[in-house]
């Protein structure tokens, strides 16, 4: 591994440590706004329709975004992080229908569906983890507590 590749290894470390203590969850793309390699007014012009896929409008070449998406996939693996498949739809309305459009969005310029699932994972943290199951569990027993009240 060159160093540059060894420079960016560390900075995506760096990036999903924060992004986990920070949100409890980290997505491809907040990985790649948060070194650089990715501007906010750019994801948000994919996300409204205006880029036909996010790599388009990356900071930086395919080889180095695949090695990104590796090295998140590393870190999640390294640290037990759950993954979640995300479903990205445009944001906006579609003007012809007036409705909310639905349209998926696309990530990689190939469209390959492995490289597409890669940066529609989601990757959460333990704590994160632990409050979901928490709230459930409360929310289960009160809807037993009510069952139970009822019968």
């Amino acid at each position: 591994m060159n160093k540059n590749d060894k420079d960016l290894q560390v900075k995506v470390n760096s990036a999903m440590y924060h992004l986990i203590k920070e949100k409890g969850v980290a997505s491809p793309a907040e990985v790649l706004i948060s070194i650089g390699a990715l501007s906010k007014e750019d994801y948000e012009r994919w996300l409204f329709g205006g880029v036909d896929f996010l790599e388009r409008v990356c900071k930086i070449n395919l080889r180095k975004l695949s090695l990104v998406n590796k090295e998140i996939r590393a870190y999640a693996r390294k640290y037990a992080l759950k993954h979640s498949w995300t479903f990205y739809k445009r944001w906006g309305k579609n003007k012809k229908a007036n409705t909310r459009s639905a349209t998926k969005l696309r990530f990689s310029k190939s469209g390959d569906e492995n490289i597409e699932k890669q940066y529609a994972t989601h990757y959460i943290g333990q704590i994160k983890l632990s409050e979901a199951k928490e709230r459930r569990s409360k929310h289960k027993n009160t809807a037993d507590l009510k069952t139970t009240e009822n019968l």
